[in-house]
């Protein structure tokens, strides 16, 4: 049919990661709906047809494509807000964490988001904690990261995270980053282990601490322009099938990190768990950067994570 309503969705990882089974989740929703009025097409992973993994935000703000995913750091230099939930040790647990995202606050970045790109906010999913890989040692305090060279995604507040533990933070795309791993040009990431081992970090990299140190969501947004001219019952059957995918997403990344730390141990990289003292000492190095926070972001948004 001519009038079919393209509806092409987009990610940067393998057709196998739970955020691109998760797009399947939704296309396939939506094609058992609505039959030959929608032709869904997916593109897992960007970086194969030579793209950087940030390209996603523009590819889908021009209506290349028209549903995506990317980690909120991203947005960071446009949606100044968004450098909130990059403050480290924010969340201690992911249903703390999901309740905020799925709440005021996650309304309130959705919001300010769609005021400063063309995009609808349709939910998030989870990228989850953070944690630290490295060539070089085992990481239990910060000055076992003094003058360690490591990839932050791209965020001013997560480059003077590592600034205060000590280590030296490039902010660099996932496909610079990826590279230089495999070079041995840059000492360190950080990423959930899931991530990790989907980009193949784990065999360069022999030591990993479980530092919980960030808690980041990744924003699912759709061309405004396209969106907003749908008929209305695929606008709302595109939210709830996003809003559902969402919960499917979460339950296969609660997985992932399980069968990620099995890939770790397999490939004989030492997992390092920190003791809460050792926890403690990461997050007192960090404190400045939460005092500047409470000033430039104001109490309303520490209360929205219950931290007011």
């Amino acid at each position: 049919m001519s009038d079919r309503i393209q509806i092409r969705m987009g990610g940067y990882g393998p057709a196998t990661t739970c955020f691109s089974r998760a797009l399947t989740f939704i296309g396939e929703r939506l094609a058992a709906e609505f039959g030959d009025r929608v032709d869904i097409k997916y593109v897992w992973n960007i970086m194969e047809f030579g793209y950087r993994a940030e390209d996603i935000l523009w590819l889908v703000e021009h209506g290349l494509l028209t549903l995506g995913y990317q980690s909120s750091s991203y947005l960071t230099d446009r949606v100044s807000e968004l450098g909130f939930v990059d403050l480290p040790f924010l969340f201690a647990q992911n249903d703390a964490a999901r309740a905020a995202i799925d709440g005021p606050l996650g309304a309130f970045f959705a919001a300010k988001i769609e005021q400063r790109l063309n995009y609808r906010i349709l939910g998030y999913f989870e990228n989850g904690f953070r944690h630290i890989s490295n060539r070089l040692r085992d990481v239990r305090t910060p000055a076992d990261l003094k003058g360690m060279r490591i990839r932050v995604l791209p965020s001013q507040v997560q480059a003077r995270t590592f600034e205060l533990l000590g280590a030296v933070p490039l902010r660099w795309d996932l496909t610079e980053a990826i590279a230089a791993i495999k070079a041995g040009t840059i000492d360190a990431q950080e990423n959930p282990f899931a991530n990790t081992v989907t980009y193949g970090v784990h065999k360069f990299h022999r030591f990993h601490t479980a530092t919980n140190h960030f808690y980041i969501s990744r924003p699912i947004f759709v061309y405004r322009t396209a969106f907003d001219a749908w008929p209305q019952d695929l606008q709302e059957a595109m939210r709830k099938a996003v809003q559902d995918a969402v919960v499917f997403q979460r339950d296969l990344a609660v997985e992932e990190d399980k069968d990620a730390r099995h890939a770790i141990a397999s490939e004989g990289c030492a997992i390092t768990e920190l003791s809460a003292a050792e926890h403690d000492a990461f997050a007192a190095a960090v404190k400045p950067l939460l005092a500047d926070a409470r000033k430039a972001y104001g109490r309303e948004m520490f209360e929205m994570v219950g931290a007011g």
